[in-house]
C-alpha cells in the first residue's frame, strides 16, 4: 500500500508501537528524528563547451536516520547525480548539503575522502570487486585505509553474516552475480558507515536474485542502518519505506510505503 505526498519535504509517516499494520503518526505526535541527509535548495549545473547543464534544480530533501529510500526516475533526471553528492563524490554547485551534520560543500578533497570511507557504503550495480582478490580479502580492502582492527575477524564476520562463510576463500570471476553483490554488501558495511547507498543494486542479477538481494538490504534496515536506492525497478523500489520521485532535476513528488 503506498500513500503519496507532494512536496519535496514531506512529514514523516510511523507506525504506532513499532507493530505491523499500526496507525500512521505525523510530525505533531513525535518529534522529527534528525536529518542524516539533508539539502538545501542544492544545485548542480556542469560547464561544457557547449554551455552550461543544469542538472539539479534546487532540490530539498531530507532522509532521517534509519529511513530506507528509494530515488526513483527516467535517464537524465538528476538521480545519479543526487547520489553523487549524497555520497561525497562531487559537491553542490549552490546550495547546502548537511551529511550527518556536517556541511560537505565546506570540506577538502582529503577530508570528502576520509568521510567517504568512515561514513559512507557503495554498492554498485556492477560490484567493483578486485578480480585477483578473494572474498575475504575484498571485503578486508577499505579497513586497510581506516587503520581499523582486527581486520580479518570483522570481514570473517560480514562474510559469514551476508551467507557466504563456504566462499570467504573464493574469487569473484567463481562467485555467482547474486554472491559477488553478497560480497559488495558485506564490504559496505565494514567501517560501520552512517549510511549505505546502493546504486541499481539488482540491475546486474536476474529477478529471484534480486529479491534476495533487496531482503537482504531489508533486514540491514531494519537492524537500524539508513539505506538510499537508486533504482529503475518499480518492484524494487516498492520494498523500500519511502520513494523519491526526480524529473529534470527536481523532486516532483514522494510517496510513502507502508507495509502490512
Amino acid at each position: 500500500m503506498a500513500i503519496a505526498a507532494g512536496g519535496s519535504d514531506p512529514r514523516p509517516l510511523r507506525r504506532s508501537g513499532g507493530a505491523p499494520g499500526g496507525q500512521v503518526q505525523t510530525e505533531s505526535d513525535h518529534q522529527m528524528p534528525r536529518a542524516i541527509i539533508d539539502f538545501r535548495n542544492v544545485t548542480k549545473t556542469y560547464h561544457v563547451e557547449s554551455g552550461d547543464v543544469k542538472v539539479l534544480k534546487g532540490v530539498k530533501l531530507r532522509i532521517s536516520a534509519g529511513e530506507f529510500v528509494a530515488l526513483m526516475g527516467p535517464s537524465g533526471s538528476g538521480k545519479s547525480t543526487l547520489l553523487n553528492i549524497m555520497g561525497c563524490l562531487d559537491t553542490p554547485s549552490s546550495g547546502t548539503y548537511m551529511l550527518d551534520g556536517i556541511d560537505v560543500g565546506s570540506l577538502k578533497e582529503t577530508q570528502l575522502a576520509d568521510i567517504r570511507n568512515k561514513k559512507i557504503g557503495f554498492i554498485f550495480q556492477n560490484f567493483n570487486l578486485i578480480r585477483r582478490a578473494t572474498v575475504l580479502r575484498n571485503v578486508e580492502i577499505p579497513m586497510i585505509y581506516s587503520l581499523k582492527e582486527n581486520r580479518q575477524a570483522v570481514a570473517e564476520d560480514l562474510v559469514r553474516y551476508v551467507g557466504l562463510g563456504h566462499r570467504m576463500h573464493h574469487r569473484p570471476n567463481q562467485l555467482s552475480g547474486g554472491e559477488q553483490q553478497r560480497v559488495a554488501i558485506a564490504r559496505a558495511l565494514v567501517n560501520d558507515p552512517a549510511i549505505i547507498l546502493a546504486d541499481e543494486p539488482t540491475g546486474s542479477i536476474d529477478s529471484h536474485t534480486g529479491e534476495k538481494i533487496m531482503a537482504l538490504l531489508k533486514n540491514l534496515h531494519e537492524e537500524g542502518n539508513t539505506i538510499v536506492v537508486v533504482t529503475h525497478d518499480e518492484y524494487v523500489a516498492q520494498m523500500t519505506n519511502r520513494i523519491i520521485r526526480i524529473r529534470d532535476g527536481r523532486i516532483i513528488r514522494e510517496d510513502w510505503i507502508l507495509h502490512w
